[in-house]
């Protein structure tokens, strides 16, 4: 694999309920659980990537026993750096070097309460 990096603009967030865009390109969920209630074909995701997704302890910690948003950014980043993570972690950034990547998700609240921006921003190298 490159060591180049993706552009800013070669990686794009996108709730799942707000179907696919046209210019989403390839579009991979990164959920550990499928969205309830949304259908495959509401989701229009090209990959559902659970190798990605946050450890069920650190979601479990963020979204129902508190855990801070600085707290889960971090552990989520360290995450990010192991195994079978970061292996789809680089492939998910190649596939970025070469076309317009779209990280789906089904957190309730938005980017802000998301692993999605977390995710890209490591994809960037930031």
């Amino acid at each position: 694999m490159s060591t180049d990096l993706p552009t800013a603009d070669s990686i794009a967030l996108a709730y799942v309920r707000d179907g696919a865009g046209d210019d989403d390109g390839y579009r991979v969920l990164i959920d550990r659980l499928w969205p309830r209630g949304v259908s495959k074909a509401k989701a229009a995701v090209d990959e559902w990537c659970k190798a990605v997704a946050p450890s069920d302890g650190l979601r479990k910690a963020f979204h129902h026993d508190g855990l801070s948003w600085e707290d889960f950014e971090e552990r989520y980043r360290a995450e990010l750096k192991e195994g079978e993570r970061h292996e789809a972690m680089l492939a998910l950034r190649e596939r970025a070097r070469s076309g317009r990547v779209t990280l789906v998700y089904g957190t309730k609240g938005g980017d802000e309460r998301s692993q999605a921006p977390v995710l890209r921003a490591v994809m960037l190298g930031r």
